[in-house]
């Protein structure tokens, strides 16, 4: 049985909806350029780059019962992805060109906002908030694992910079926020706020969580 009347179904914003799209379009951007530099064909840049701007939320979805998933049932959300894979590969020269501080910045406000749609989605569906922290991080970071497997890589999530717990963290935020009866935008504003900065700020100063070699 499909959730429909669900809360999700509320009418959202204009603007909600074009920071949504705005960061499918970007992720879609990253996965497709990924996809370029390993010399993938034209099929191969469309699929990375739905895969990194969408599979993310379509995992989150189906572990907590919100089905279809939003980017199946809304034929817009693949077209912005298939849309941002398609400039890439037509105009990788230019895409190269982006300064990289720009990427950064663009790529980490976008991190912030999927993982608090993330762990605002499974709040509304009444999941356990530890998990929902959990949903909020893989809302962010999924779609880039799952290209990095596509390309035999290890995922880039697992050893570099601090970019899982940014997400994660900004979850956190969110989720502890509404526990102590912030409201919804308040709360969602912090999270992405506190996994913005740390990605950020994790980028200019290379961090990097412990190995089993450095402890």
């Amino acid at each position: 049985m499909q959730k429909d009347a669900h809360p999700e179904n509320n009418a959202q914003s204009v603007l909600q909806m074009s920071v949504d799209f705005a960061g499918t379009f970007l992720f879609a951007v990253e996965g497709a350029t990924a996809a370029v530099l390993s010399e993938l064909d034209f099929f191969g840049v469309m699929v990375l780059g739905f895969t990194t701007a969408l599979v993310g939320g379509v995992v989150r979805d189906l572990l907590i019962g919100a089905v279809p998933p939003r980017s199946i049932r809304d034929w817009r959300f693949p077209v912005v992805a298939f849309t941002g894979a398609g400039v890439v590969f037509f105009l990788h020269r230019y895409v190269e060109r982006i300064p990289s501080p720009v990427m950064v910045t663009l790529d980490a406000a976008c991190l912030g906002l999927f993982a608090v749609a993330g762990a605002e989605k499974a709040l509304a569906y009444q999941i356990n908030p530890f998990i929902a922290t959990l949903m909020g991080t893989i809302t962010a970071v999924g779609g880039g694992t799952v290209r990095d497997l596509l390309l035999a890589q290890v995922p880039s999530v697992l050893h570099s910079d601090v970019y899982a717990t940014c997400a994660l963290l900004g979850s956190v935020a969110l989720v502890v926020s509404r526990a102590m009866g912030l409201h919804r935008t308040p709360s969602a504003v912090l999270g992405g706020v506190v996994c913005f900065l740390l990605r950020v700020v994790s980028a200019w100063q290379h961090w990097s969580l412990p190995t089993a070699f450095t402890t």
